[in-house]
């Protein structure tokens, strides 16, 4: 019997590049393209072999074996009509080494699934010319066989083509004083706007207010700003309450004239156009940058369907084009899932705990005590951390981030600056903005990581500073793991090591590094990255009050998560 497909579930919009995988399934066929010159299978399709660069490209029917190499249980009904729990897991194909499909577990006791479990392929009829691949535990000699082969398989061959060897062969190049270009900019002025749940306010009145707070902050005037950038920019679709206003809005509610701007979702994470301006001030383009991210996800969700629900998803919508495609088709709606893949691959592989993320979420919970602006203040336990009800195992409640609507702007400046500022100017030491693997959710060669690992370790190929000398750690927690993994990313412990890393108190005030002194984005707010770097301003100026980090000379501020990410090294 065919597992049904629920009707209330959006479809993947049949693109030019896969609308053959799609209808594959729909008769019945796991089909991926693969390269004729090299026979490397590439998936997503592309119209070019990734491995060979070769252009013929044919489709290769699958066996439809493969194993488990994370998996999720979804507990939060992101949609009208949605049932759950449900497993969502990623599975690695036997053809090849992390060739891998996120998809559903079916006729699966959740109690069974693990990693390694041999899984084979099923097809749901979803439409006429759509099928979608799930998958079942497979018991059969067959997947003994295809499981036994595909751990004993190294990985992809170190040819200098294929993604992972790039990876290995080609780390940060160590740059020289004088091309940290970096160095000429400085952060002159910070500045935010009211922070709360619904607010009711508009972005624009969010973003006027932080904006004039920054430049005020940095002793300048609008006539004095000639450069714009934000984060994400004007976006014709998304959820509501996500991207702000766009430059060209801003620009004009303020009056500026630039010399430069820029704004784009895509980039070096969030934190993307702070290093951008850092780059065009060092290059001449503008002397000062106002840069700015603004959030109302909160009112918007407030304001029910239509005001804070997510856009292009519905029964029967065909609007899911992209990496959504892949994921959403199979309830993997949220970065909640695709993120708590990646910690259960981190708790499989080196014993990662629940009561590790909850270290993570606490030691927020009790700095976001000592700041007036934060969301969540009311002191939380271990024993409350863990009777929070689940998201997507292993993320509970307190494990993601907390709407809010806030917008926070700094101002970028030309170092030589510097010395004619009203405060002290904190001082970029480095930049990192690296992405050498796939920039995938799933397809990342080592799902235990993410691109932080590759930003963090460029960051230190740009200073002479060590992990050793950071007083202060603003790391981004959309997810309590995330923040882990910028623990291990950053070198302030070797990979793997990060649940041990936050035990004790190590990363609270007093600890050996304190991190997310404001609350981070799990008490704080969800700022979106730019939370971090104001705290990590005012901690360099010593603004602090009761979460100061006594002599604080040095903070790391990370962005980021999943296939993005992005680092900056400040110092007074």
């Amino acid at each position: 019997m065919k597992p049904e497909f629920p009707s209330y579930m959006p479809l993947p919009a049949l693109e030019p590049d896969t609308e053959f995988f799609w209808k594959a399934a729909r008769e019945g066929r796991l089909v991926m393209a693969c390269c004729s010159a090299c026979g490397w299978i590439v998936h997503p399709a592309r119209p070019v072999c990734s491995r060979c660069r070769g252009r013929d490209l044919a489709p290769r029917e699958l066996s439809g074996r493969g194993r488990v190499v994370s998996w999720t249980v979804n507990h939060q009904r992101w949609m009208p009509g949605l049932e759950e729990p449900y497993a969502i897991a990623v599975v690695e194909l036997a053809e090849q080494a992390n060739l891998r499909l996120t998809t559903n577990l079916v006729d699966t006791p959740l109690d069974r699934i693990r990693i390694d479990l041999p899984v084979r392929v099923r097809f749901r009829e979803a439409s006429e010319d759509v099928g979608l691949p799930v998958f079942e535990e497979d018991p059969s000699p067959e997947g003994a066989a295809a499981l036994a082969a595909s751990i004993a398989r190294p990985a992809p061959d170190p040819e200098p083509t294929t993604a992972t060897a790039r990876v290995l062969s080609h780390p940060p190049r160590r740059v020289a004083p004088e091309e940290r270009l970096e160095r000429r900019a400085i952060l002159s002025g910070v500045g935010q706007s009211k922070v709360g749940r619904r607010l009711f306010r508009t972005d624009m009145d969010l973003t006027a207010e932080a904006a004039l707070a920054a430049i005020e902050d940095a002793g300048l005037t609008p006539a004095d700003v000639d450069g714009i950038a934000s984060y994400p920019g004007a976006m014709g679709a998304g959820p509501p309450g996500f991207a702000g206003p766009g430059i060209a809005e801003v620009q004009d509610a303020l009056g500026l004239s630039v010399n430069w701007h820029l704004a784009g979702p895509e980039g070096s994470a969030q934190i993307a156009p702070v290093i951008a301006a850092c780059l065009a001030v060092a290059a001449g383009l503008c002397r000062h940058a106002l840069v700015y991210r603004t959030v109302s996800e909160a009112t918007a969700a407030a304001r029910g369907p239509g005001g804070g629900g997510r856009q292009g998803i519905g029964a029967g919508s065909r609007a899911i084009g992209g990496f959504g495609a892949w994921l959403i088709p199979f309830g993997a709606m949220s970065a909640a899932n695709w993120i708590a893949t990646s910690c259960v691959r981190h708790m499989h592989e080196f014993g990662t705990k629940r009561e590790h993320l909850g270290a993570i979420a606490i030691a927020g919970r009790k700095h976001a005590a000592l700041n007036p602006n934060a969301v969540y203040r009311d002191p939380m336990t271990m024993d409350d951390y863990l009777a929070a009800r689940m998201v997507s195992w292993p993320f509970g409640l307190f494990d993601c981030d907390a709407p809010c609507d806030g917008s926070t702007a700094v101002i970028v400046s030309s170092a030589d600056c510097a010395r004619d500022l009203p405060k002290p100017a904190v001082r970029v030491n480095a930049v990192g903005t690296a992405m050498r693997s796939r920039p995938s959710w799933d397809q990342w060669e080592d799902l235990a990581t993410m691109a932080a690992r590759d930003a963090g370790a460029q960051l230190w190929s740009r200073t002479d500073l060590r992990p050793s000398d950071v007083d202060c750690a603003q790391l981004y927690d959309g997810f309590s793991f995330l923040a882990l993994t910028w623990i291990e990313s950053l070198g302030f412990c070797g990979k793997g090591e990060g649940g041990p890393f936050v035990e004790g108190g190590r990363i609270e005030l007093g600890g050996a590094l304190p991190m997310n002194t404001w609350g981070g984005q799990l008490s704080g707010g969800r700022l979106h990255g730019f939370g971090f770097l104001a705290e990590a301003v005012r901690q360099l100026r010593g603004d602090c009050g009761e979460r100061q980090v006594p002599d604080c000379e040095v903070v790391a501020v990370a962005n980021g998560g999943g296939p993005v990410a992005g680092c900056m090294l400040l110092t007074r």
